[in-house]
């Protein structure tokens, strides 16, 4: 009888090795700088994400030449990724708060990791695209659970600046995206795009295995809430979808109109079922507190303008004669001001200056910069000042207002918190890219310029509303969660 639990015995060890949380050696637990190791470990996945997201749209031209598809159908490389993994931001995170979020991270890297080597080797266009959504899956359990891995891991008085070089290596992966995009395609093939995901992959597996701490505060789940996920998907797929086919897609109007109302109605459904079932995927109290509900819209609003001149400023350089390499280099400015006011900020900014004062900050000088650009000429030498003026002020705004945020969120959801943040940030990705677009669409008949001066409108318009998020987040003491962390 012995010799028959034995073997059974055996067997269940896997399983279990698979679902279980393993320590950091005592060598790296007991280092004081331990909570910077973790840190800088999760920029990789940070780093990664913003890269892969900047660099695909290189390769649109050599996948049209080599799988003979047109341009709307190239463009699902990129769509079908961001659709999934806006879809999946949540529901990854509330797994993580049940289950771990080192281990999530983890298996969201290894994910991310085989699916990019899927990539490369794809047969055809469709099964790149397949490739792409399983690619987005590991994204989204690496990204719902980047902001919360720093937040446990630095100590509280350190957060901001942990979130601050977590936020300047998405910059940097934004800012080389086009660079490396380049090179490689050029050189390489559109494969290797794809290929120096792994890497970089194999690299994080590592560090993060022996860097990261183990999850410390958990949230009980009976059961999964399935039908939540698809109500959320449905809502912003739909949404993202209408938004991509307003700014200029052949759907007809009626086509529009049809999207925005299936995901209205999927949003509202989403919220009642929330309500309602015993076992919710996000816990609509956390978008009471205020910290939480005005950072949201910050976030969106941040994003927004971060990557609305990703389009606008290519558009209107090269309409006036200037090279896509010349477009690229005066874009740095962008997230090189970022990158440099996320990580220094701390020590040039007064100590006694609040979250809440940052974010003022921060957006009163971005909102000044896409103001100007409505007034000077779109030509490279004030495009460069105004990009980088507009990154030092969204450098100064987003670690503190995702400080504000994740402080107001009690440890226990901070991976739901930590999903939230990213599915607002990607939905603010998606409008920046989608009404910038729609602008220069809708004024194509006036010329670049008419369009550029709206698109211009729009991005200060989302500065303004950052500003008024800013302005009505919570004092100090104020807005904080109901369990502290």
């Amino acid at each position: 009888m012995v010799a028959n639990m034995t073997p059974r015995r055996d067997r269940s060890r896997w399983p279990a090795a698979l679902t279980r949380e393993r320590a950091r050696p005592e060598v790296i637990r007991s280092r004081p700088d331990a909570w910077w190791l973790a840190v800088g470990t999760v920029c990789f996945g940070a780093f990664m994400g913003q890269l892969d997201a900047s660099i695909v749209t290189l390769t649109y031209g050599s996948l049209r030449t080599g799988f003979h598809a047109s341009l709307a159908a190239v463009e699902w490389v990129s769509l079908a990724y961001l659709l999934t993994l806006v879809a999946l931001l949540v529901p990854a995170g509330r797994l993580a708060d049940a289950h771990g979020r080192k281990l999530l991270y983890l298996y969201g890297f290894a994910v991310f990791t085989l699916a990019s080597a899927a990539c490369g080797f794809a047969p055809s266009l469709w099964a790149l695209v397949a490739f792409r959504v399983v690619q987005a899956a590991g994204a989204a359990m690496m990204q719902a659970n980047s902001v919360a891995l720093v937040t446990t891991s630095a100590p509280r008085e350190r957060m901001r600046s942990a979130l601050g070089v977590q936020a300047a290596a998405q910059a940097l992966g934004l800012a080389l995206g086009p660079t490396v995009g380049g090179v490689l395609v050029s050189t390489l093939g559109w494969r290797w795009v794809f290929f120096v995901n792994v890497p970089v992959g194999l690299v994080a597996l590592v560090g993060g295995h022996y860097l990261l701490p183990r999850t410390r505060a958990r949230t009980k789940v009976a059961r999964f809430d399935w039908s939540g996920l698809a109500l959320l998907a449905v809502a912003t797929t739909s949404a993202l979808l209408g938004v991509s086919a307003a700014s200029g897609l052949a759907v007809p109007g009626w086509g529009v109109a049809l999207l925005f109302v299936v995901a209205a109605v999927a949003g509202r459904q989403f919220v009642r079922r929330q309500r309602r079932t015993a076992a919710p995927l996000l816990d609509l109290d956390l978008l009471r507190v205020r910290a939480v509900a005005t950072g949201l819209i910050g976030a969106l609003s941040g994003y927004l303008v971060l990557f609305g001149p990703l389009v606008l400023v290519p558009v209107v350089l090269t309409a006036r004669g200037s090279s896509e390499l010349t477009a690229g280099a005066v874009l740095t400015a962008l997230p090189a001001g970022f990158a440099l006011a996320a990580t220094g900020g701390d020590r040039l900014l007064p100590g006694s200056l609040t979250d809440r004062g940052r974010c003022l900050a921060g957006a009163g000088v971005f909102a000044l910069a896409t103001a100007a650009l409505l007034f000077v000429p779109l030509t490279t030498g004030p495009l460069v000042p105004l990009l980088a003026l507009t990154g030092l002020g969204l450098g100064t705004f987003t670690p503190a207002n995702n400080t504000m945020i994740m402080g107001a969120i009690p440890a226990r959801s901070s991976g739901t918190g930590g999903g939230l943040v990213n599915m607002t940030r990607g939905l603010g990705t998606a409008l920046g890219v989608a009404l910038v677009t729609l602008a220069l669409h809708l004024v194509a008949g006036g010329g670049v310029r008419a369009g550029a001066r709206w698109a211009a409108a729009v991005l200060l318009a989302a500065s303004v509303l950052a500003a008024v998020s800013a302005w009505l987040g919570p004092r100090d003491g104020q807005g904080t969660a109901p369990e502290t962390r």
